[in-house]
């Protein structure tokens, strides 16, 4: 593999085995709930329920940061994805506890895959208007990204 390749997405990779780590954890906190000794079918319900949802959302949230990160940046993408992946960490946990403990994460994780989806439609548009019309504006979206990344931030 080429080093330029790697240069381009090496930080989408870090945060694809971060998620897949993630996703063992989840895992294994179902297991355990399941196998405990004062295992409740109420916790276990939960649980189960929360680790449904994060896999639910899984695919969407791999297939935008990429497609992020390519078409557009990689920085900003990575970014979006480490905050995801805290979103949803505060999201299961949540669950845990209390259904109502869980909205935030929810609708925070909504917010960060809007972002990632505007990220991978700015991308794209941006390929098809140098690939047609020969206007590139590449840098200047990056720029209004990276700084509008910081935004994710806020509650």
């Amino acid at each position: 593999m080429e080093v330029v390749v790697v240069e381009n997405i090496y930080l989408l990779v870090i945060i694809t085995l971060l998620s897949v780590l993630q996703n063992v954890f989840f895992a294994l906190k179902v297991e355990k709930e399941c196998n405990g000794p004062n295992s409740k079918a109420e916790a276990f319900e939960r649980v189960s329920c929360a680790n449904r949802n994060c896999m639910d959302t899984y695919p969407t949230f791999l297939a935008v940061m990429w497609c992020a990160g390519l078409c557009l940046s990689q920085a900003p993408a990575a970014f979006a994805g480490i905050i995801y992946l805290v979103v949803r960490q505060k999201y299961f946990v949540g669950y845990m506890g209390q259904t109502s403990q869980s909205t935030p994460g929810y609708l925070f994780g909504k917010r960060i895959l809007c972002f990632l989806l505007l990220m991978c439609v700015v991308g794209i548009s941006n390929y098809l208007l140098l690939r047609y019309l020969s206007s590139d504006f590449k840098e200047h979206v990056e720029t209004i990204t990276s700084a509008a990344s910081a935004l994710l931030l806020i509650p």
